[in-house]
């Protein structure tokens, strides 16, 4: 229980996190500091749930939910803003609802997308998508990139409202930093979907049979 309210504060953060920016420094600044406490909050869930062993196939599922939400709304502020290209929350939107809907099908079965339970077939599949060090690196991967383009906000406002002026190069730089990460965060979440779509397709044909089945 403990754990799945962390989920459901973190989907509350996330929208009053979204809301702070764009007023001034100091509401960037706040919105910015958020963005690193939803993110260490991602992982606290799941701390919890394992130290009070209370870890359920519902608070997977929850988890799974309240990541998506998070992910999905930085990404289409970020597109708002013109911090990211359009083309990002579009690719990462259409993999989660590829991915999910598998997840629900095998939910439905009994199986979950991470633990003992896991919908994942093969060893290989399972370390790439299930694995706990590929959903470190890849949870890794989004906090840099959200607190970096937390950071670029605040850095902006700075530059507005202290009148902060920097070189030219270092701007540049910053920018292709930020492009860098955005390339590997969104070629990171679209390889981690491939698994998961090629374990999951045998359960979408069976479930596909059985409805023949029903109609005959």
């Amino acid at each position: 229980m403990e754990a799945n309210i962390i989920t459901l504060a973190r989907i509350v953060l996330v929208f009053v996190g979204i809301g702070l920016f764009s007023f001034d420094f100091y509401f960037d600044l706040a919105g910015a500091i958020l963005v690193v406490i939803i993110i260490y909050m991602d992982a606290l869930d799941g701390i919890v749930a394992r130290k009070l062993n209370i870890a359920s196939k519902l608070g997977a599922l929850l988890d799974i939910t309240g990541d998506r939400i998070v992910e999905n709304a930085y990404w289409i502020y970020f597109a708002a803003i013109g911090l990211v290209s359009y083309w990002v929350p579009l690719v990462v939107i259409t993999r989660s609802f590829v991915i999910d809907s598998l997840r629900s099908l095998a939910f439905s079965k009994g199986k979950t997308a991470f633990g003992k339970d896991t919908m994942m077939r093969t060893p290989i599949m399972k370390f790439l998508t299930a694995g706990r060090l590929s959903r470190a690196v890849y949870g890794a991967s989004k906090a840099v990139i959200f607190a970096y383009l937390a950071g670029i906000i605040v850095l902006k406002s700075a530059q507005a409202q202290f009148g902060i002026n920097l070189p030219e190069a270092v701007i540049t730089g910053i920018y292709a930093v930020k492009d860098v990460l955005v390339y590997v965060v969104v070629i990171m979440c679209v390889v981690r979907g491939i698994p998961v779509v090629y374990d999951g397709w045998p359960m979408l044909v069976e479930k596909r049979f059985e409805k023949i089945a029903e109609i005959n």
